[in-house]
């Protein structure tokens, strides 16, 4: 069973992948704002695992089952490997009965997500499932805004990703940018946006998309354009891209409603690019000011304060606000948006069986 902790203390973390996002997670765990303590990294790249361990003054392994077993006192397993193995780690981690923090996307197919919730039910451990954009201060206004009723009767919602990857950062890792354990720009740039999207506009009833790979030489997509009909009678417009040249453009989300309007934009849905309502209130004429972030690249800065609420969750055993249950939502969509771009634009109802597309297949 997962340990027990009083609200006052320290948990103690254990990491498993030491790829590019684990600076993130590791800079939040030791930047000493956290009721949180570092105790080791693993990576089936030792050089990885040993390069990060020198750094942060912790011990490092190649074998994650090695590690765990050095430290008992381990309270929180973060799971960073590639995407397309997070079922097969999940399911294995859980039956150590620690809590497990596991990164975006939660999965690459539905079922993979239910075997892992599954998995940590029956070991009684949680499952956290990375979303730190709802964390930024300009999501979090505008939700407080969806909250207080603000918007009244939805109209729209459009998200607008124009990133920049280039085949570099594809070739750094042979799994990037395959079917079976990355997919393209859907799964893994734009996944965010897509969480923020049905998390302010609520399920989704219908899915249209189109995709194509334009500049990169990978299997997925780099480049998709769909349209989403709410269950609300709402509908979505979402454009993803990493082939935007000659550097990142944006990422930001619109929210339209009979009361008012809403811009999230920036690099990283990180600053309230526009702000109207018809019902003013006096915060209104500074929101760009007080809730605008300033961000060094597209991951944000939301780790931290998304740690923070894992950790508060865990020592007062409160909800998460992302956890198993949340965080399939959004895969039930995405892998809804694979099958639609597998039969050409078809309607797709997100949450059935997925036969056409190749998203998390593996051989």
């Amino acid at each position: 069973m997962a340990p027990s902790k009083d609200s006052s203390s320290v948990l103690n973390f254990a990491l498993i992948g030491c790829g590019r996002i684990s600076e993130k997670h590791l800079t939040a765990l030791t930047s000493g704002k956290l009721p949180a303590k570092l105790i080791a990294v693993a990576d089936i790249d030792e050089s990885k695992a040993k390069a990060k361990g020198e750094k942060y003054g912790v011990p490092h392994y190649r074998d994650y089952h090695e590690m765990l077993d050095a430290h008992p006192e381990v309270d929180v397993i973060s799971v960073l490997t590639p995407s397309g193995y997070h079922v097969d780690h999940v399911v294995d981690l859980a039956r150590y009965g620690k809590n497990i923090l596991v990164e975006k996307p939660m999965a690459l197919r539905v079922e993979h997500c239910d075997a892992m919730i599954e998995a940590c039910r029956k070991n009684g451990c949680r499952l956290f499932v990375v979303k730190q954009n709802r964390f930024n201060p300009a999501v979090v206004a505008a939700r407080k805004a969806l909250e207080d009723s603000r918007f009244g009767k939805m109209v729209m919602a459009t998200v607008c990703v124009r990133w920049r990857r280039d085949q570099a950062y594809y070739d750094q890792a042979a799994w990037r940018g395959t079917w079976a354990l990355d997919g393209g720009v859907l799964s893994q740039q734009a996944t965010h946006h897509l969480d923020l999207m049905q998390w302010f506009m609520g399920p989704v009833e219908t899915v249209q998309c189109q995709a194509a790979t334009r500049l990169m030489n990978i299997e997925a997509e780099d480049t998709a354009a769909a349209i989403l009909k709410f269950k609300s009678g709402a509908l979505g417009i979402f454009e993803a891209t990493v082939a935007t040249r000659p550097k990142d453009m944006c990422g930001t989300m619109s929210l339209l409603g009979e009361g008012g309007s809403v811009v999230v934009g920036g690099i990283a849905v990180n600053e309230i690019a526009h702000w109207e309502f018809e019902k003013k209130r006096p915060e209104d004429a500074d929101m760009r000011k007080t809730h605008s972030q300033q961000v060094a690249s597209v991951y944000g800065n939301g780790h931290e304060p998304y740690i923070a609420t894992v950790i508060d969750a865990i020592r007062n055993n409160r909800p998460g606000l992302v956890e198993g249950a949340e965080g399939k939502k959004s895969i039930e969509i995405l892998t809804a948006l694979y099958e639609s771009a597998a039969l050409g634009g078809a309607p797709v109802v997100p949450g059935q069986p997925i036969t056409h597309a190749r998203i998390g297949l593996r051989q």
